[in-house]
């Protein structure tokens, strides 16, 4: 067990299977629709609680139906939601379509994600006590930056996933200990497209980078150490919307664990790998025996 808290967005996925998305203007006819509950907060923090992790979501949800159904599928995986909010209006919705590659276009509406613009009373002391903080940019970048100030008071490992990729504010990288971008966000926080480059211009700002490469796996780099690639086993991907979450989620479990970097990497993929291979976001995510037989 460990204790990961996760300051993140709270969404309702409104899921469309189509044989690709459509461009601009277009209309493409869909075999599929399903509503998935969602947003990165809620899929790192039950990613952790299914793989092991004692974990905690900091967030709001809304008022409406949306927001029961959230609440009700993290109890359900075990996530603590006693300092999750309930904003009056809707709750965030991500509108999704998923091709026939498994590749994923979504569109964010925040809805009571919005309201969250800082800490609340309880939340610092919920943080204090964590070995991690998950963080995302689904929320407002003030709430964001008031949770990786106080992991950094009270001495908590800070996982940042910088998506959906935007200009960062001052101090939120010097509080970070390990970034977490794919291949694009890496790409566009460092002003490079060559992840090996990448992750060389980012270390200037953070201490540990793991670049998440999609069916190529990851990159994991640290000051003072060569970069070490990490293969993802192949498998045949169904939907790949939530495997960035879910390899930050374990792998953050794996870390409190205290697993080397190595096999905590490893077990993380294991963990994405699994999740790949089915529909939806948190529907999809591995528990334990499942991410411990696959790796």
């Amino acid at each position: 067990m460990t204790g990961i808290v996760v300051l993140g967005s709270a969404h309702m996925g409104l899921v469309a299977h189509a044989p690709r998305a459509p461009g601009r203007g277009e209309t493409v006819t869909g075999r599929e629709f399903r509503t998935v509950p969602g947003g990165r907060g809620v899929n790192q923090a039950v990613a952790a609680a299914r793989a092991g992790g004692e974990t905690a979501l900091i967030g709001a949800v809304g008022s409406d139906d949306f927001g029961t159904l959230l609440r009700r599928t993290l109890t359900a995986s075990g996530v603590d939601t006693d300092l999750l909010r309930t904003a009056e209006g809707p709750s965030g919705t991500a509108h999704t379509v998923v091709d026939d590659d498994g590749e994923s276009a979504i569109v964010v509406v925040p809805g009571a994600n919005a309201a969250v613009t800082s800490l609340a009373p309880g939340d610092e002391t919920l943080i204090a006590a964590a070995d991690t903080l998950l963080l995302q940019l689904e929320l407002p970048l003030s709430a964001v930056l008031d949770g990786a100030g106080a992991a950094r008071r009270h001495g908590v490992r800070t996982v940042l996933t910088p998506a959906p990729a935007q200009p960062l504010p001052p101090g939120l990288l010097a509080a970070t200990d390990l970034l977490v971008p794919n291949a694009r966000e890496a790409a566009a926080l460092a002003g490079v497209a060559d992840p090996r480059t990448a992750a060389e211009t980012l270390l200037c700002q953070v201490p540990e980078v793991v670049i998440t490469l999609g069916s190529a796996g990851s990159l994991y780099a640290a000051r003072g150490r060569p970069p070490l690639p990490v293969p993802a086993p192949r498998v045949t991907a169904v939907d790949t919307t939530a495997a960035g979450d879910v390899f930050t989620g374990a792998l953050a479990v794996a870390l409190g664990e205290g697993q080397p970097m190595e096999r905590a990497l490893h077990w993380a993929t294991a963990a994405a790998a699994l999740c790949v291979q089915r529909p939806g976001s948190s529907p999809s995510m591995p528990y334990r025996p499942e991410i411990d037989s696959a790796s």
